[in-house]
Formats: structure tokens, sequence, C-alpha cells
């Protein structure tokens, strides 16, 4: 449930000027995810979150992706594969969801779009080159993993 709102808090924060933790509060509750004003400070801690002035107002915006995705998809990815420009990436029960809008936040470049199931990513990039190079690095982050586990 946690890495459910970390994802959704991190797609509001991409999609919408949040200007304070009552702002995101609405718009959770509005996505139907109800949550203390402790339990989003939380969230806005974990999640590294950080208010900079763009445009002459402070708003929440993205860490660094790394800083803020690296846990939700080092947890939820088992193994990836590709073929032709797309990427499939196969993730835990239940967590593909977080894992894709972790993913999605990342803003990477060479990612056309992405679309996710209960345990399936597939991700549209704009070569097979970069496919297969995608898929490789999330193989091998799963399979270190694997070797620590």
């Amino acid at each position: 449930m946690k890495k459910d709102r970390h994802a959704l808090i991190l797609n509001l924060i991409a999609e919408n000027e949040v200007r304070t933790q009552e702002d995101l509060q609405k718009l959770l509750l509005v996505q139907g995810v109800e949550v203390t004003q402790a339990t989003l400070s939380r969230d806005i801690h974990e999640l590294k979150l950080t208010k900079q002035h763009v445009d002459g107002k402070f708003r929440y915006v993205l860490p660094d992706a790394p800083a803020a995705t690296d846990g939700i998809i080092r947890e939820a990815v088992l193994d990836a594969d590709y073929a032709g420009h797309m990427a499939v990436i196969h993730c835990r029960p239940g967590m593909a969801q977080a894992a894709c809008a972790a993913l999605d936040a990342m803003h990477k470049s060479d990612v056309v779009g992405t679309i996710d199931g209960d345990d399936t990513i597939f991700v549209l990039m704009r070569a097979e080159p970069q496919a297969a190079a995608f898929a490789a690095q999330f193989r091998a982050d799963a399979d270190s993993k694997t070797d620590k586990d």
C-alpha cells in the first residue's frame, strides 16, 4: 500500500503544480487515497521531495530519479527481457504499477511509453539496441539482488 501511495505521489507531483502538503493531500483524496498530514509528511521525506522556486512560485518537485525510485524498482523487479523495440520487465505480483510509475518518473529520453499490469511492465523503446540495453540493465540489477539474498 505504501509503495503504491509513493508511486501515486510521484505521479501527482510530476503532473500537477503542488505547492503545499494540503494540495497534495487533496489530490490524493481525489484518487481515493486518504492520508493524515503526519503520514504525508513522512512520505514526502522518504521520497526526498523538495520545494523549488519555479515560475515565481514554490512547488514540490521530483528528486533526482534514482534517489526516489531505485528502492521501489529494486524491490519489484524479478527479471527483464526484450523483443524488438519492446522491453518487458517481470515484477513481483501486485508491484508492477508502482515500479512502472517510478520508471515513468525517471523521464528517460529513450522510453516512448510504458504499460503495466499486475506483475509485468511493457516498455516501448525508440530503438531495438536501447531495448536490449534497458532489459540487460534490469536483468543485471535483478541478478545482483538474487546473489545477495
